[in-house]
């Protein structure tokens, strides 16, 4: 047997010898597995991406849908509601009549609050302002002066009727008429502190100037603030009203001292 023929080496049969270069144990071992992600890196990754996506949502919301549901439109300019505006032109009316003819407002009495200072009934004032005139009337009468009341308490409706239907009877403007009367809510009558009073001995000066020379109103100018009442509109009076000798108003109590107070403390107009 020759044993040149069995030198140690590989026989190569095919003589290719690049299958014989691979190791056998890699030549015969299957594709290598893709590596996988650790779990934790997973939970990270998708934490991540969840906040980013939750980012753009709420952007979205914010700086497209939100602004449409939250944003108000301004008014245009000088725009007013209809209630403003009716409120506006009531103020201003009011405060021009205020200012020209110096009428202010007044609350209304309630009709329990009322009682009769004549016998008839027909003329009533608030409780206390009712007892301190009766009271004065009688003093009057032990010195020989007749007192005779010829309006007291006034309601709203009644002063309405009192300042439009005789003013429409002679007329009058409204200006005109809220001269010698207070229009509707800014009578001191409202109040039931307010009465009218005139000398039973010379009733032709009821409710005229004239009232000024008689008895009554002398003896008034000298008795009434010992009961509480006062002359509402003196000559030259700082609200302006027409002189009317013949109306006091009672300001005996903190009620109607409070009620009254800022028409006995204006100051005369600047001419």
């Amino acid at each position: 047997m020759n044993k040149a023929r069995f030198s140690g080496q590989p026989h190569n049969l095919s003589g290719d010898s690049s299958e014989e270069d691979i190791p056998v144990a890699l030549r015969d071992s299957p594709e290598a597995a893709p590596k996988r992600l650790s779990p934790s890196l997973t939970l990270l990754i998708t934490g991540v991406s969840g906040l980013i996506i939750l980012g753009l949502i709420a952007s979205f919301w914010f700086f497209v849908i939100a602004p449409r549901n939250t944003v108000v439109p301004e008014p245009a300019p000088n725009a007013t509601t209809p209630t403003d505006t009716q409120t506006n032109d009531s103020v201003n009316r009011q405060e021009n009549i205020d200012a020209l003819l110096g009428h202010l407002t007044y609350p209304e009495a309630p009709e329990s609050e009322l009682l009769p200072i004549t016998a008839d009934g027909r003329i009533r004032l608030k409780k206390v302002a009712a007892q301190r005139y009766q009271a004065m009337t009688q003093a009057a009468r032990r010195e020989g002066v007749i007192l005779v009341a010829i309006s007291g308490f006034r309601s709203v409706k009644d002063q309405e009727q009192l300042f439009f239907g005789i003013g429409a009877r002679r007329n009058q403007t409204p200006s005109q008429r809220a001269a010698v009367s207070a229009p509707p809510g800014h009578s001191e009558h409202h109040t039931g502190y307010a009465v009218d009073i005139g000398d039973g001995s010379v009733p032709a000066t009821n409710l005229q100037t004239n009232f000024e020379n008689t008895k009554a109103f002398k003896w008034l100018e000298a008795n009434a603030a010992r009961f509480g009442f006062e002359i509402s509109f003196p000559e030259n009076n700082p609200q302006g009203v027409s002189y009317e000798p013949w109306h006091w108003r009672f300001v005996g109590d903190r009620h109607s001292l409070e009620l009254f107070y800022k028409a006995r403390n204006l100051k005369p107009a600047q001419p």
